[in-house]
């Protein structure tokens, strides 16, 4: 087919499809209240960090339809410190080179709909980090008998703590704190079970192929799953705001609270040979900021070939007329550790929690938060952070948000650059961000 016709065939398709009455082109804004339009999309239990918005419809009839959604993510960040090196746990020096950039960070792309019925639902996913060069495309279908059960296969979060089920991009800040960062899992492949076991408890459960797929080929995985299983309960309305995200911008007349638990294993490999001696495993870390499966982390010439990762998180939290308060505590052991030489443990035990104060200090507009985060570990390190922000709303809506923050930190447990920190950073990180979800 010549370059013009295809155009033409293009054109009558787009507007054939605009005027039709079974195809509806459609675009939505997150609204300010919560509906029970809405509540498919507020919920996004089953897909964690990967759950799109309600984005634009792009087409519908009674076999199939076609959703678009879009998440981007533009920031500054300055890492800075009056020294440049630090010590790690075993007493040696370490190169601090903190990061002073400006990065579009993050970009996602959603397409999603439904085949064949209602409930049968798919999700497919372009994801991009620039700062990591990382592009992936990835997806899941699932199928939900009722509200009490819904089954699905494909990317899916390991359910270790709150804010990897459901909640970005509505985070504090722009990304996770120090503590969620150093001590969850990630994302993997695998199958899921969700829904509402009694009323205004939900739950999630996840088997999947190990901790975190990205970097990890297939050929180098081993035989064993990562289990994990989250608890969520809201007793006093029944919901937690849109995606059960961080703060009360929509202004909660009745008090609004949620108790929950996470707890997620793993058998984890470094997933690649050993003469390298920087792992594909990048998800485990020590509290120092050093990947727990490189060559050395534990002992000199010494690498950690596999380990369990148990990971048990308990999360508490309220929204009331705009203030809110999210606390998560967290106790992560690496035990059973299989390495190619003498290490001086056998296991290592590391404590955390996570503190997120919220005001709407002008309603729709303006929020106002302070961030205290800690992990308490077995090297007498105990890294923290203190600091907070604000979040500017411009168009009254949680779709478009500018974010300032400025955090204290100390000994940072958490590394890499796909989040706030660099490993082992004592001074200040300041961030400008700026983030959509259509």
């Amino acid at each position: 087919m010549k370059t013009n016709s295809l155009y033409r065939v293009l054109i009558v398709f787009c507007v054939l499809t605009f005027y039709s009455n079974d195809f509806k082109a459609q675009f939505f804004v997150s609204d300010t209240t919560i509906t029970e339009v809405d509540k498919t999309v507020y919920q996004n239990t089953t897909a964690g960090e990967f759950t799109p918005g309600r984005g634009f419809l792009i087409a519908k009839n009674k076999f199939a339809s076609l959703n678009i959604s879009i998440y981007g993510m533009a920031r500054y960040l300055n890492q800075t410190s009056p020294d440049t090196t630090w010590t790690n746990h075993l007493g040696e020096t370490e190169v601090f080179d903190g990061r002073n950039d400006i990065y579009w960070h993050r970009a996602m792309v959603w397409f999603t709909g439904y085949v064949g019925s209602p409930k049968l639902t798919y999700m497919a996913t372009v994801w991009t980090v620039t700062t990591t060069q990382q592009t992936l495309v990835y997806g899941n279908l699932k199928y939900s008998f009722n509200k009490y059960l819904a089954i699905g296969a494909g990317i899916t979060p390991n359910a270790c703590i709150r804010s990897v089920q459901g909640s970005f991009p509505f985070f504090t800040s722009t990304d996770r704190t120090m503590a969620e960062e150093a001590l969850r899992g990630g994302f993997t492949n695998g199958i899921f079970i969700s829904g509402e076991a009694l009323p205004r408890l939900y739950y999630m459960a996840a088997l999947g192929n190990n901790l975190s797929i990205l970097g990890v080929n297939a050929s180098n995985l081993t035989r064993h799953f990562s289990t994990s299983i989250s608890l969520n309960y809201m007793p006093t309305t029944g919901e937690f705001g849109p995606r059960g995200g961080n703060g009360d911008f929509e202004y909660h007349e009745k008090i609004a609270t949620r108790f929950g638990a996470s707890f997620c294993h793993s058998r984890e490999n470094r997933f690649n040979n050993t003469g390298s001696p920087s792992p594909d495993n990048t998800q485990v870390r020590i509290s120092d900021g050093t990947l727990f499966f490189e060559t050395g982390a534990l002992a000199p010439d010494v690498t950690v070939i596999e380990a369990d990762y148990d990971l048990l998180a308990v999360d508490l939290g309220m929204k009331y007329k705009g203030f809110a308060l999210h606390t998560e505590f967290y106790y992560r052991t690496l035990s059973a550790i299989n390495a190619d030489g003498p290490i001086p443990l056998n296991k290592i035990t590391d404590k955390g929690y996570t503190i997120q104060v919220l005001y709407m200090l002008v309603p729709k507009i303006l929020c106002v938060y302070g961030v205290n985060s800690m992990v308490i570990d077995q090297f007498d390190r105990n890294p923290y952070e203190w600091g907070g922000g604000v979040n500017i709303y411009p168009l009254k809506t949680r779709s478009w948000r500018i974010n300032v923050q400025a955090m204290k930190v100390y000994k940072t447990a958490a590394g890499g650059t796909f989040g706030l920190y660099s490993a082992g950073q004592t001074g200040t990180t300041f961030t400008i961000g700026t983030d959509i979800l259509l």
